[in-house]
C-alpha cells in the first residue's frame, strides 16, 4: 500500500493570525500549492483522503479530493501536536488502500525521526518537510519499508 503523506500548503502568517489557530487558512500561494498538488498526485490510484481538521489542511487537499471524487475525512490522528502513535495506527488501520494523509509539520517530522532511527529514511533526509510537500510511504504488514520525498508543486 502506498501512503502520501502530505505537510500542509502555505497558510496565513501564525503570529498576525487572531483566533483559533485550527481555522488559520492557506495564503494564496498556499491554494496554488494545493492546485499543484491535485496535479501531482491526481493521476495516482488514491482511494481514501484524510487530515487533520485544522482548515489549512483540509484546504491542501481538497482540490484533490474534488478530481478524484472522493471526500477529504478528518481526524484527530493528523491534528497537531497527535504525536507518532496515532498516524502509525491510521497507517495500519488503512489495510491495503492507497491513502492521501495530511497533517503538519510537527507530525510529520517526529514520523521521519523515527523512520531514520528504525533506517527507513536517511538521517540527512529527514529533514526535508517543506510546506505542501509529500513523502510516499509503502506499507507493508503494518510496517513502513520505505519513504521517498516529493517536492512541493
Amino acid at each position: 500500500m502506498t501512503v502520501y503523506l502530505v505537510r500542509h500548503a502555505k497558510a496565513g502568517d501564525r503570529e498576525s493570525w487572531e483566533g483559533d489557530d485550527s481555522l488559520r487558512p492557506l495564503s494564496k500561494p498556499g491554494a496554488e500549492q494545493a492546485k499543484g498538488l491535485r496535479d501531482q498526485l491526481g493521476g495516482r490510484s488514491i482511494r481514501r483522503i484524510l487530515s487533520s481538521p485544522s482548515v489549512r489542511c483540509l484546504q491542501t487537499v481538497e482540490p484533490l479530493a474534488e478530481r478524484l471524487g472522493l471526500e477529504a475525512e478528518p481526524t484527530d490522528a493528523l491534528a497537531e501536536g497527535a504525536g507518532t502513535a496515532p498516524i502509525r495506527r491510521l497507517i495500519r488501520s488503512l489495510s491495503g488502500t492507497d491513502a492521501v494523509l495530511c497533517s503538519h509539520g510537527d507530525v510529520i517530522q517526529e514520523l521521519l525521526e523515527e523512520l531514520a532511527r528504525e533506517g527507513t529514511v536517511e538521517p540527512a533526509e529527514a529533514g526535508r518537510l517543506a510546506k505542501g510537500s509529500t513523502w510516499v510511504l509503502e506499507e507493508r504488514k503494518g510496517a513502513i519499508t520505505s519513504a521517498r520525498y516529493l517536492d512541493a508543486p
